[in-house]
C-alpha cells in the first residue's frame, strides 16, 4: 500500500473513505429501533473483532510488538470507537437532534488542527486554517435546515462532547503512538477492547433486549463490513500517511454527503442552504488538501 501512486492518496482513498463513512447513518437508522445503542455497538464491534481475527490469522499478519504496543493500540480504539460512537449513539438515542450532534462533532477538524501542533509538531498554514473554517461554516449551513425536532439536554450535550474529544484525541493518538500498526491485527485489538468495555456498560445500563429483524441484521452486516472494516481501515491508513489536520478535514464532507444520501434514499428534503453548504464544504476541504505543508520550526 505504501507504493500506491500519489493520485491514490490524494483522491481515490480519501474519496472512498468519505463515501463509506457517510453511510453510517444507514445502519444506525435501520438498527436502533430494534436494539439499545450500547448493545448495538458492542455486538457490532465483537462481530468485527471475529472477522478481522480470522483475516489476520489466515494472512499471518504481524501483531503489535509487545504489551506496550498492544496497550497503545487499544487506547486509540477506545477513543475512536468507544468514546466517539458511544457518545453519538447515546445522544441521538436520548432524543438529541441528529443535526445538533453533527454540528458539534463537526468541530473535530478544527480541534485536531489546534492540537496537532503541540502534540504532533505539525504546523497548519493560513490557507489550511481558512479551509478548516470554511468547512465548518459549510457543515453548519448544511445542517441548519435539519435542526427541526429532537431536544438537547445537559446529558446529551456532554455525551456529544465526549464523542468530539474521542474522535479528535483518538486520531492524534493513533498518529503518535500507532503509526505502523498493521490494520488487520490492530483493528482486531481495538475492536475487542472497545467491544468488551461497551458490552460491560451495556450490561450495567441497558436491558439487553434485541428484536432480531431483517433490518437489524442488514444494519449489523453493513456497519461491520463497510464501516468497522472498510471505513476505519481507510481512516487509519490515511492517518499513517498524512498530516492529522489534512485527514481530519475529510470529516467535513461526511454530514453534507449524508444529507444528500438521505434525499436520494429516503426522500428527505434537500434545502437550498444544504446545497450551498455542500459547495462551501468542498471548497474548504480543497483548500486544506492543496495547501503546502508548513515546515516545522528549526531547532
Amino acid at each position: 500500500m505504501r507504493n500506491l501512486p500519489a493520485w491514490a492518496w490524494t483522491l481515490a482513498l480519501p474519496s472512498a473513505f468519505v463515501m463509506l463513512w457517510s453511510t453510517g447513518f444507514i445502519g444506525a437508522r435501520l438498527g436502533l429501533p430494534y436494539i439499545e445503542p450500547l448493545t448495538f455497538l458492542a455486538v457490532r464491534l465483537l462481530l468485527a473483532t471475529g472477522l478481522l481475527l480470522v483475516v489476520a490469522l489466515l494472512m499471518r499478519a504481524p501483531w503489535p510488538n509487545g504489551p506496550q504496543a498492544i496497550t497503545h493500540t487499544a487506547i486509540a480504539g477506545l477513543l475512536v470507537h468507544g468514546c466517539y460512537l458511544g457518545g453519538v449513539f447515546w445522544a441521538i438515542d436520548r432524543g438529541q437532534a441528529a443535526g445538533v450532534t453533527a454540528i458539534l462533532v463537526a468541530l473535530q477538524p478544527l480541534l485536531t488542527a489546534t492540537l496537532a501542533g503541540p502534540l504532533l509538531g505539525e504546523r497548519v498554514s493560513r490557507a489550511q486554517w481558512a479551509g478548516l473554517l470554511l468547512g465548518f461554516a459549510g457543515v453548519a449551513l448544511v445542517i441548519s435546515s435539519r435542526l427541526q425536532g429532537g431536544t438537547a439536554s445537559a446529558a446529551t450535550l456532554a455525551s456529544t462532547a465526549v464523542a468530539l474529544l474521542g474522535i479528535t484525541l483518538g486520531t492524534l493518538y493513533q498518529k503518535r503512538f500507532c503509526p505502523v500498526t498493521d490494520l488487520r491485527t490492530g483493528g482486531a485489538v481495538q475492536f475487542a477492547a472497545t467491544g468488551a468495555v461497551l458490552g460491560t456498560l451495556a450490561m450495567i445500563t441497558e436491558t439487553g433486549q434485541i428484536t432480531w429483524t431483517g433490518e437489524l441484521i442488514f444494519a449489523l452486516g453493513w456497519l461491520v463490513l463497510v464501516l468497522s472494516v472498510g471505513a476505519i481501515g481507510l481512516l487509519f491508513l490515511l492517518i499513517q500517511h498524512g498530516a492529522a489536520s489534512r485527514v481530519a478535514s475529510l470529516f467535513y464532507l461526511a454530514p453534507p454527503l449524508t444529507v444528500v444520501m438521505g434525499w436520494f434514499l429516503f426522500d428527505e428534503a434537500l434545502a437550498p442552504s444544504a446545497i450551498a453548504g455542500l459547495v462551501v464544504v468542498v471548497v474548504g476541504v480543497i483548500l486544506v488538501q492543496r495547501a503546502r505543508p508548513v515546515p516545522p520550526p528549526e531547532g
